[in-house]
């Protein structure tokens, strides 16, 4: 198992730690729902080093990206960001990921822990035909999420940089807690606002005490990928390997935002085609009509109890104190408002589908 640079921190603050995409990683400190409040009250910090980073470089960089992914580069401009995803090929995805555009010929590309070495495979076997200069960065970054609504205050105390000037989805490179090279990015997993900061690994201890310290006044605390997971759901985001993966396309996933028809990608016309003629599953999310917990991989059934989905995503809401969840429906009861059931232990308990985000 990998360790981030943090590791022995996390173990000297209590966490308990367990198996993450090869990573052991922090999944709670004080509590998930403890956790949950302050990131939407107050702020959270996470570490989440075991992400990805590529650079893409060079004069074929916007081309090759143009090519994997499903989203439009020509729309970025230098500090912009955006959110898109690898077709596979054969319909289904390799992986959502964020692309960073740094200058006109340098692409940062932060993608999932689980899929680092599938999406550089990917990415380097049509990069045969491009020839861009990529490189893993992976293993020599850290990531650290500072999330909340207190967390612009928080980070402000220990950069100049002048954070309120950075829009959602862009990002700023500059010195933090006295670390230069910082990438600074208005991004989140949490729906809660904050920001994402990318740096070497040697600086992640100086950074972590100097924002644990900037936040103690605002209430922050340390977070895990618990409490992560139940922020992100109530958000409505996809998770890599359970709501999207290698079988399911961007449209059915509610990802047609993201999938730009203005230019030539991987299955372009296949999800063209799958636009044009509609699909007959599509991920949407459900509440749960009784006091019942929905998880990943339940079966979803209509009234009469014929099978027509599956859970993907589940969990009981911390903000709504009820279930909660996202799952693939047939195309004829995935409206908002139409009854579903989920199987639960043998019993069909009535769920409904419902407009995300949930919170």
């Amino acid at each position: 198992m990998k360790r981030t640079s943090l590791f022995d921190k996390h173990v000297s603050l209590g966490a308990k730690m367990v198996p993450f995409a090869g990573f052991e990683m922090p999944v709670q400190y004080g509590g998930v729902t403890q956790e949950h409040f302050a990131v939407r009250e107050k702020v959270g910090l996470f570490d989440v080093s075991h992400m990805g980073q590529f650079f893409v470089e060079g004069p074929a960089a916007k081309d090759l990206l143009q090519y994997v992914g499903t989203n439009n580069v020509n729309s970025l401009e230098n500090g912009k960001a955006q959110y898109t995803c690898l077709p596979n090929g054969n319909g289904g995805i390799v992986d959502d990921l964020i692309v960073y555009k740094m200058t006109d010929e340098k692409y940062f590309v932060v993608v999932n822990a689980s899929n680092i070495e599938k999406d550089w495979d990917h990415i380097s076997k049509h990069n045969e035909k491009f020839g861009a200069k990529l490189t893993n960065a992976s293993d020599e970054m850290s990531l650290l999420a500072i999330q909340g609504p207190k967390a612009t205050e928080t980070l402000q105390k220990i950069t100049d940089i002048n954070l309120s000037e950075i829009p959602y989805y862009h990002f700023s490179v500059g010195t933090v807690a006295g670390v230069s090279d910082v990438i600074i990015s208005n991004t989140g997993y949490t729906g809660s606002g904050g920001f994402e900061i990318y740096f070497k690994n040697e600086d992640a201890l100086k950074l972590w005490d100097a924002i644990i310290e900037a936040g103690e006044e605002f209430g922050l605390i340390p977070c895990g990928l618990a409490s992560r997971d139940t922020l992100r759901l109530e958000k409505g985001f996809c998770l890599y390997g359970n709501d999207i993966d290698d079988t399911t396309s961007p449209l059915e996933a509610g990802l047609g935002w993201i999938t730009k028809f203005d230019k030539d990608f991987v299955d372009k016309e296949r999800f063209a085609k799958q636009k044009e003629e509609g699909v007959t599953k599509k991920l949407v999310g459900f509440e749960m009509q009784e006091r019942a917990i929905p998880r990943h991989d339940y079966l979803v059934v209509d009234a009469e109890g014929n099978e027509i989905g599956k859970v993907t995503s589940g969990t009981m809401s911390p903000m709504k104190n009820i279930g909660i969840g996202l799952a693939y429906v047939a195309t004829d009861h995935n409206k908002v408002g139409s009854d579903i059931y989920i199987q639960i232990r043998n019993k069909n308990v009535p769920a409904k589908v419902v407009k995300t985000p949930f919170v």
